[in-house]
């Protein structure tokens, strides 16, 4: 943890924050099926818009890390959230500990900044690491629930 940084940024913002997330696996690790990440990380999403009122946008699978946007209500506590992402993907592949690092970068968009723009940078992220020619080729990317910066 970073010296006098707050313990998780989403408490000191509670109009419903829209976070981006980002985690990696421990020694930059492959994800042994991408596939199955996608639909662990597809499920747990529809599972906490249904049980919790928590919206995940846009997200993209990279081999060794994950980056997501998201959203709650008043009592959607981050840390938590991504504890139990990094638990339901684990347990989709089958790998029962030490697949990711510790902790996560999370980053609160705030108004100056644009969802759309942030996104662009994301989804060019397979592109950049070599794996398609264009970032509408990579599978590993969608959307769960629309988040618009209102």
């Amino acid at each position: 943890m970073i010296k006098d940084r707050p313990h998780r940024l989403d408490l000191i913002f509670p109009d419903a924050p829209l976070f981006f997330v980002t985690f990696c696996t421990r020694d930059r690790r492959r994800i042994n099926s991408l596939a199955k990440a996608q639909i662990a990380l597809e499920r747990y999403a529809a599972k906490a818009l249904d049980k919790f009122n928590v919206a995940v946008g846009r997200y993209v699978i990279m081999p060794d890390h994950i980056h997501l946007f998201v959203r709650g209500d008043e009592r959607f506590a981050l840390s938590p959230w991504v504890g139990g992402l990094k638990r339901a993907v684990s347990i989709a592949l089958n790998v029962r500990r030490g697949l990711w690092q510790p902790g996560f970068f999370d980053h609160i968009l705030r108004s100056d900044e644009s969802y759309s723009e942030k996104w662009q940078y994301v989804r060019e992220n397979p592109v950049r690491a070599g794996l398609v020619q264009h970032s509408d080729e990579w599978r590993y990317q969608g959307e769960v629930v629309l988040i618009d910066r209102a």
